[in-house]
């Protein structure tokens, strides 16, 4: 049974549409369990005996309450309160649903979901804000966080990967909000890109290559396009025998490798202390001794260091960084160190940023909610004092057809990286023939 089908066949969600009063009914005897049992105490019992005590306490109450429920509907009370108990209340159902990949609650009366990049709202809601506010202090609470007035912001992962964030009020208006950017339980290999359409089989082919031949590589992308998704699918062709060290604000990444060192920041406690950032993991993950160092993403000072592994030795080292083209994205690292407070003539600093980055790939979440890449280019050096780039690959949209799928087609641009000797050299096979645009006859 669907997520909605499931919803539906209980109660409704909107007690305007409940003449009755059933749903309203169900509410308060909800809370009341909610406020009567001892949830704690449950949470070390058995499945089995969680469930029996659940019915016993259901049944006392409707007598209490002078109630006659179905047997359905009991059942469904039932449920509810055990996923509590043993879960995350009602966004179990969607936690278990594998075709979402975000779950965003506005506020305790409005859950929206997307699936294949699109998104849409499900009849799933909780009982009031002190509902949903219970099942964030229980997310939280899990991680080693805190949640509250004087800490009204968190950013964290489920043990799954997916990662976090809750905001409550005074800084969200609407009451409580959490966000949840799930984790694939299968994380996607590059054999499942191209078959998804996100990018051609040549394109795979020379990615790969640039990975297992130590080329530097930078993905770009604005939020939510496949960043993350795409930097675990090529990691995945990063030899065995070497030694990798990533670094994250939250551990996402799902490397197969055997000799994988995992590093994630730590914010500041309720005291503003023992915060640690993305750049002192850098520095040290510099004297573990990797052979490549992958950073979830870039956005503060930690680029600088970065930069600097890339230039000495770490070859094949991969992040990412939000930006909405290859161009842009050079850009954005100007601006990052520049706002970091160190002060570099911006010349050097851009022949510092073309001798580390040799490669950038752009993804993009299109209209139609897929994600491709649509641009993969070479950094080529300085022509006076700026940094050339040459497109290699590119996708070209031509269209969008009547169900509003975009159309288009991969195709190689006709340049021939300068890398390429590189490539071959690590024993890569690429044919010239592989980059030649269509109509030149190769």
């Amino acid at each position: 049974m669907t997520v909605r089908e499931s919803q539906a066949a209980s109660f409704p969600s909107d007690t305007g549409r409940d003449p009755t009063g059933r749903h309203s009914v169900r509410a308060r005897i909800h809370a009341k369990l909610l406020d009567r049992l001892d949830l704690t105490a449950l949470e070390h019992l058995a499945a089995a005996q969680i469930r029996f005590e659940l019915e016993r306490a259901v049944q006392a109450l409707l007598g209490e309450e002078t109630l006659v429920l179905s047997r359905r509907e009991r059942d469904k009370l039932v449920d509810d309160i055990f996923h509590e108990v043993t879960g995350l209340g009602p966004l179990d159902a969607l936690l278990g649903d594998s075709t979402i990949s975000d779950i965003l609650v506005n506020n305790f009366r409005e859950v929206y979901v997307e699936r294949r990049g699109v998104l849409e709202k499900v009849d799933v809601s909780f009982n009031d804000d002190a509902h949903l506010m219970r099942i964030i202090n229980k997310i939280v609470a899990a991680t080693g966080r805190r949640i509250d007035e004087s800490s009204p912001m968190v950013d964290t992962r489920l043990a799954d990967g997916s990662r976090i964030n809750a905001i409550i009020p005074p800084l969200s208006v609407r009451g409580p909000a959490l966000s949840i950017r799930r984790f694939a339980i299968v994380p996607f290999t590059m054999e499942s890109l191209v078959t998804n359409g996100t990018l051609s089989e040549s394109m795979a082919n020379f990615v790969q290559a640039m990975v297992r031949a130590e080329i530097n590589l930078l993905i770009v992308g604005g939020t939510g396009s496949g960043k993350t998704t795409l930097l675990n699918a090529l990691s995945g062709f990063i030899p065995h025998q070497e030694r990798i060290i990533t670094i994250e604000d939250a551990a996402e990444l799902r490397l197969q490798q055997p000799h994988v060192v995992s590093l994630e920041t730590r914010p500041p406690n309720v005291e503003g202390k023992g915060e640690i950032t993305a750049r002192e993991l850098v520095r040290n993950a510099l004297r573990m001794r990797p052979d490549r160092i992958v950073v979830g993403e870039v956005r503060g000072d930690e680029v600088i260091d970065m930069l600097q592994a890339m230039n000495t030795g770490h070859e094949g080292s991969m992040t990412t960084v939000h930006a909405n083209s290859p161009a842009d994205s050079l850009v954005r690292l100007e601006n990052i160190i520049g706002m970091s407070g160190v002060s570099i003539p911006y010349k050097p600093l851009r022949q510092q940023i073309c001798s580390a980055i040799q490669a950038i790939v752009e993804i993009e979440r299109m209209s139609d909610g897929k994600r491709r890449v649509v641009s993969i280019q070479e950094v080529f050096g300085m022509q006076g004092d700026e940094i050339s780039l040459r497109e290699i690959f590119a996708y070209r949209q031509t269209g969008v057809d009547a169900q509003g799928a975009v159309i288009g087609t991969f195709a190689a641009c006709g340049t021939i990286p300068a890398f390429l000797a590189k490539l071959r050299s690590r024993g890569e096979k690429l044919d010239d023939a592989l980059f030649a645009a269509p109509g030149t006859g190769g």
